[in-house]
């Protein structure tokens, strides 16, 4: 992969008649050494965040040992070039080939289910494995989150405590809870109100439960999305924690995606054409540019001249290179004033679901990588704002679980 000092030298030199991904690998490290340094259990890195070598390279090199896969092509990514890792499978709705593959190609042996008919296939193609860990994914609020997830996957309150019951009696090795608060969480009390529900579940039912997942929905920073300091997320969670009906050495796994790797990716795009205040761009919708398009997010940009521009900043929509209308951004994407066809803009905070939801639609999508040693956005990551709550030991024993 070639490197540079900065985006900005790309200005000196024949830039890629493509649109650029920058990887910035030494911003994924500081994420995954935060999250390792002050989680207080297991981190599972979300590989559908973005599955490049470099990323996957950067978080091994962190010390990340655990994955959350979401399909056997990423447990097969995974196995292959960390043959040590621990994977998770943790999509709730599986084909049977791919829990199949997942469990007898490539030793994976933690599933999430949210149904019986779920759980009775796990058990069907692993061959009524002794050994597998089953985590059954909760439905929660999406309340406080930019991107709620909450009409999809979850088993409900009401049916929750039946499956766990269930879940228990199949399980000879672990039983977990899971949920997921939805991405980009903006609230802390999110993780403590989930857990709550999820509590009471697990008293009606009247289980042991061995893990407790809290999932993703860690958030990074964007034009207008500024989320409490990260170290408030953990306090929440160990909080949260304490107060659950778990088992006395219970564990607890997190599944950060974003925020691990926003921050180390941006895109630099050329300017095809302007109308008034709309720019035609080489990306879009289709390429690197997801988040902003589909879900209307503002994203950080800045204008990459050798000589700086002295115009003032206005705003700006953005247009894709395809013919579909779609292939559109709102922003707005504050700009100097006098920018033109054939200048470079660098949208950053692109780690995290860009390059990996890129398609090769109308004939665009092509990327060159480049690895950049700057760290130009905002970072969650600096000097902690709050004091970091210590783990208590649990003051009660768990519930013996009622017989089937």
């Amino acid at each position: 992969m070639d490197s540079v000092l900065s985006p900005l030298d790309l200005t000196a030199r024949e830039a890629p008649d493509g649109p650029v991904a920058i990887a910035r690998p030494h911003r994924v490290r500081a994420a995954a050494e935060w999250f390792l340094a002050n989680f207080p259990g297991e981190t599972f890195y979300a590989v559908k965040a973005n599955p490049s070598e470099w990323v996957l390279d950067a978080l091994w090199g962190a010390g990340v040992r655990s994955f959350d896969v979401a399909s056997d092509n990423e447990a097969a990514l995974v196995a292959k070039k960390f043959p040590t890792a621990q994977l998770a499978f943790m999509h709730p709705v599986k084909s049977r080939r791919a829990i199949g593959r997942a469990f007898h190609d490539f030793g994976v042996k933690t599933f999430a289910l949210d149904s019986e008919d779920e759980l009775n296939k796990i058990l069907a193609e692993t061959g009524f494995a002794k050994d597998l860990t089953l985590v059954v994914r909760f439905a929660v609020s999406g309340d406080g989150a930019a991107y709620p997830l909450t009409r999809k996957f979850g088993v409900t309150a009401e049916e929750a405590p039946a499956l766990l019951r269930k879940t228990r009696q199949a399980s000879e090795e672990m039983l977990g809870v899971s949920f997921h608060v939805g991405s980009q969480c903006m609230r802390t009390d999110a993780y403590r109100t989930a857990m709550d529900g999820v509590n009471r579940a697990i008293v009606e039912a009247g289980v042991l439960v061995d893990i407790v997942d809290v999932g993703g929905g860690f958030p990074a920073i964007y034009p207008g999305m500024t989320p409490p300091p990260m170290i408030e997320y953990v306090n929440a969670i160990k909080t949260g924690f304490e107060d659950m009906f778990v088992a006395q050495n219970a564990k607890l796994w997190a599944e950060p995606g974003r925020a691990l790797v926003a921050e180390a990716g941006s895109t630099v795009t050329r300017v095809e054409l302007r109308k008034g205040d709309a720019l035609y761009l080489n990306d879009g919708a289709f390429g690197t540019l997801f988040d902003a398009t589909h879900l209307n997010w503002a994203f950080p940009a800045k204008l990459l001249r050798e000589q700086p521009s002295r115009a003032k900043l206005a705003p700006f929509r953005l247009y894709g290179p395809t013919c579909d209308s779609m292939d559109a951004a709102a922003g707005p994407f504050m700009l100097p004033a006098d920018i033109q066809e054939g200048d470079l803009i660098e949208i950053g905070s692109l780690g995290a679901y860009g390059t990996a939801m890129g398609t090769r639609f109308n004939g665009f999508g092509e990327t060159v990588t480049i690895e950049a040693k700057d760290a130009p956005w905002p970072s969650m990551y600096g000097e902690a704002t709050a004091k970091v709550l210590a783990m208590p030991k649990r003051k009660r024993a768990p519930r013996k679980p009622k017989q089937a």
